[in-house]
């Protein structure tokens, strides 16, 4: 084995990035294979297989699974594979997302069959390998049976109508001789080599002599196209192929040395292609990176190559070079991650897609490159940490964007303490093993799971992983915070604890960063054990459905407030962040003595309509086990000339009841308003089984989960009457985004989302929407007594007072306005600041929260601060207790208490 240093600082320069340049190790391996064996000989393979039950079971599965094939002539299945068996076609032709037409020259040799269309959907049923037609292309298309039709006839299906069917075929096919190609290696059978050899010379000859297809539309799906898919990021036949020809390597050498640099030129051509192709500046750019890295780890070094791209050409565009639609993982890492918070600028389901991503290639590097790619890039460190800030208090994560909720993933973790114990980092392992400890208390090294995937790659695990016995797990307190605010995609966390059934949270988000929706300020609501106001999802068919472009990731499918019918902005990647205005307590800040009250103000404008909106959100905390949320939603058209303003909230559930906040009936009639007509979003038309009711009287809606343990979750919501104003019942498209999560009380796909909708007629700024949120159920009855509305002596817009009251005699009072200088008077109590509480109960125990404001004054207390800020006076059991963000004067009982930094002094 020949030694060398290769620095990559080949060709381009870094592109605005600091980050030094990867070194490759000096002692890169020569021989094949080298991928997922990593030096692991093949006795250590044989050995494993006898002494281990799994491995066993493993490769007695893999073996039964392939000679099925391998007993047949190897043309058997090589003829399965979707191919331009006849015309040879050199050329495919697309029109955007579509499959047109192919033609070219005509090649030496049969060519791969391209997708028929970007989306997966297709009404045709997939056949299995025996019921294709062998060495099958026909100009009517391919026969399948239509899955839409009763009893699935057979007919001829235009190629562009099946969705992605032909890459599926081909990748199962390539699986097949994958497999077979690694039991040649063990085995040295010739059964297995020549069934693999067989699929394997006949696709990449056919990948050789392809072209990279064109869309006769010239758009942007140009920029996408794969040498298989319409998608650079899903050339999935490539997990077969790499790891194929590696195990096949020298039998390939030794029987078709004549095709090796035809095999060397159709990597390369794949390769340089998802080089050219892609997106930069997302997760697109990872799962490129790793196929492009995988293509050069089985490549030879450059010098064996006329044009002088090998195995660190590639590997150098993965780690160094930038180009303009492939990125280094420095760069990414830069533009990216948020250098504060850790967090991925993309919705929770893929950002924590990305960390993993990070979190492999730095497994990659230090098997195979000997480097410690987190010692280079440390933002993956922190943005592994960050992770658990999605969490709601059930463990599962937060659903905004382009998301499907489900527990935190714990591989990331798995990583980071195999990189700090390789690389002797004690606190890294004592971090990640604590937190692995945490989100996977069942955990162990999967070499001893009893269910683990039949796949050539299970054999070959990384080094076994052993957790320190001394390191205890963590606290899920020491990883999440009571708020949390990640700029770089518009995200804002509020929570009173972690308690899966009692404790409180909000997610507010804006629409910044990729895989994110017109969703102007939207939020979700946690209670007793679910998300019970989610986000609607991504919809059935993906970002490419219509009914994700129309519906699921427009405004109405949101619980936030739509102007004029009409809220809209560009969907996918975003750029309509809120502006925090103010919250309490800091983001990000564990540290934090108070706790019952906290609250977030923040501010947008809503391009379509040039409206400003202004969300306040609260959660006051009543008791261990009790609390309520505080939603008051300002909105209103700069320049005037406003129609309407709708606030649409969506809740779990099968039944939902609209009564007056007294309990009479409202009366509420069929409808057809909240619809297209009129000029309004597609997206209304979605909601069906319409009932409304022009009132101005307060309005309390309980939505109701029916549970299987007959423990009913209740969501009680209170909304304060306005004149013009019209409430609406409604049913809207299931809760796609949840349909996927384990758990559920129900089937969510097959119940609507209940919603209801509060349309202002005018301006929705000095009426604001106003409405207290509490969670409940059957056996913890809701602990709120009435929702009351009071006016107060104000110089405010938009002032909103209200006024909650406890069964167990707690009275809240709660003002609300658009900025920290309105100043307003009640009952003696003089507030000039964006939000405050004051509330007493029934032992006398008293609480004042003064939130971005300068004063705060009532018979018994007075709060002063020369800046704005928050203050907390609390008294409990007789005892005085304050909190404070900024220097401020607090006289109580005419004792004078000032807060200079974190010291008081009493005078």
């Amino acid at each position: 084995m020949k030694l060398f240093v290769i620095f990559l600082i080949l060709l381009l320069p870094l592109q605005g990035n600091a980050q030094q340049p990867f070194v490759l190790s000096e002692n890169m391996m020569q021989s094949h294979p080298r991928v997922l064996t990593d030096g692991i000989n093949k006795n250590n393979i044989i050995k494993l297989i006898k002494e281990e039950s799994w491995a066993r079971d493993i490769y007695d599965k893999l073996k039964v699974r392939t000679d099925y094939y391998a007993q047949r002539d190897p043309q058997w299945l090589t003829s399965r594979l979707q191919m331009y068996w006849k015309s040879h076609a050199t050329q495919v032709y697309i029109k955007g997302e579509y499959l047109s037409h192919v033609g070219g020259e005509r090649a030496p040799a049969p060519t791969v069959q391209y997708a028929g269309a970007r989306s997966h959907a297709t009404n045709y049923v997939r056949p299995s390998l025996v019921d294709l037609v062998p060495y099958a292309e026909d100009a009517r298309g391919i026969q399948l049976r239509n899955g839409s039709l009763p009893g699935k006839p057979l007919e001829w299906a235009n190629i562009s109508k099946t969705g992605t069917m032909i890459g599926s075929i081909n990748a199962e096919i390539l699986g097949i001789a994958r497999d077979a190609a690694f039991l040649w290696w063990i085995t040295e059978d010739e059964k297995y080599a020549k069934l693999s050899a067989s699929v394997f010379d006949t696709y990449m000859t056919g990948i050789y002599y392809r072209q990279v297809p064109k869309d006769l539309n010239n758009g942007h799906q140009q920029t996408l196209v794969g040498m298989t898919s319409f998608e650079v990021i899903h050339e999935d036949a490539l997990g077969a192929v790499v790891p194929l020809y590696d195990f096949l390597y020298d039998y390939l050498s030794l029987k078709m040395p004549h095709k090796m640099n035809v095999y060397a030129v159709a990597f390369k051509k794949w390769a340089d292609n998802i080089i050219d192709n892609g997106v930069p500046h997302n997760n697109w750019n990872l799962i490129q990176a790793r196929y492009i890295m995988d293509i050069g780890f089985i490549l030879e070094d450059n010098r064996n190559y006329t044009d002088g791209k090998g195995r660190e050409y590639y590997l150098d565009y993965v780690l160094n070079r930038s180009s303009i639609r492939q990125w280094s993982l420095s760069k990414l890492a830069e533009y990216g991650f948020d250098s504060q918070t850790g967090i991925w600028a993309e919705c929770p389901g893929y950002s924590c897609n990305v960390v993993a991503d990070y979190a492999d290639f730095a497994a990659l590097t230090d098997r195979h490159l000997k480097f410690d790619l987190v010692k280079q890039l440390p933002i993956i460190e922190k943005a592994v940490s960050a992770t658990p800030q999605y969490l709601f208090p059930n463990r599962m994560i937060c659903g905004f964007g382009d998301t499907h909720p489900g527990y935190l993933r714990t591989d990331f973790f798995v990583r980071m303490v195999l990189n700090a114990q390789l690389n002797g980092k004690k606190e890294q392992e004592k971090t990640f093993t604590r937190m692995l400890k945490l989100f996977a208390p069942g955990w162990t090294d999967r070499t001893t799971e009893k269910n683990v995937r039949v796949a050539v790659a299970s054999l070959f695990t990384e080094k076994p992983l052993t957790l320190n016995p001394k390191i205890e797990a963590g606290r899920i307190e020491d990883y999440v915070t009571p708020t949390f605010y990640a700029p770089n995609v518009s995200w804002f966390v509020q929570r009173n604890g972690m308690n899966p059934r009692h404790s409180l949270m909000i997610s507010q988000n804006g629409s910044e960063g990729n895989h994110m929706h017109a969703n102007g300020i939207s939020m979700e609501l946690y209670g007793k054990g679910y998300v019970l106001g989610p986000d609607a999802g991504i919809g059935l068919n993906l970002y490419s459905g219509l009914d994700y472009q129309e519906y699921y990731a427009q405004f109405p499918a949101h619980n936030t407030v739509c102007v004029d019918g009409i809220s809209a902005y560009p969907i996918m990647k975003s750029n309509h962040a809120f502006q925090l205005l103010a919250c309490y307590p800091q983001p990000g800040v564990n540290d934090v003595s108070f706790k019952d009250v906290t609250f977030s103000s923040v501010g947008f404008r809503e391009p379509e309509t040039q409206a400003d909106q202004m969300r306040l959100m609260s959660i006051v905390t009543t008791g261990p086990e009790s609390g309520y949320y505080v939603d008051v939603f300002r909105s209103r058209k700069e320049k005037g000339g406003d129609k309407m303003h709708d606030y649409f909230y969506h809740n779990l559930g099968q039944n939902m009841n609209i009564t007056a906040a007294d309990g009479s009936d409202l009366n509420l009639q069929p409808t057809e308003e909240l619809a297209f007509a009129g000029a309004h979003l597609y997206a209304y038309s979605y909601l069906f089984n319409k009932k409304s009711v022009e009132t101005a009287k307060d309005v309390r809606t309980t939505f109701i989960v029916n549970t299987p343990d007959g423990d009913d979750i209740y969501m009680n919501m209170w909304v304060k009457g306005e004149a013009d104003r019209e409430v609406y019942s409604a049913l809207s498209p299931m809760c796609e985004g949840l349909s996927r999560a384990p758990g559920m009380p129900y089937k969510i796909k097959e119940q609507p989302m209940l919603t209801f909708v509060a349309r202002q007629k005018g301006e929705a700024w000095r009426r604001p929407f106003v409405v207290v949120y509490e969670p409940s159920t059957k056996t913890e009855p809701s602990h709120i007594e009435s929702v009351n509305y009071f006016k107060a002596q104000t110089n405010a817009d938009g002032f909103a007072g209200i006024c909650v009251k406890s069964k167990k005699g707690r009275i809240d009072h709660i003002f609300s306005q658009e900025s920290a200088a309105a100043s307003a008077t009640y009952k003696g109590i003089d507030v000039t600041a964006t939000y405050a509480v004051c509330s007493v109960d029934a032992n006398g125990n008293r609480l004042y929260f003064l939130g971005d404001g300068t004063r705060l004054r009532s018979s018994e207390l007075f709060i002063e601060t020369k800046q704005k800020g928050n203050v907390v006076a609390e008294k409990k059991n007789g005892q005085w207790h304050v909190h404070a963000t900024v220097p401020c004067k607090v006289c109580i009982s005419s004792s004078g208490v000032f807060l200079r930094g974190s010291q008081f002094e009493y005078e």
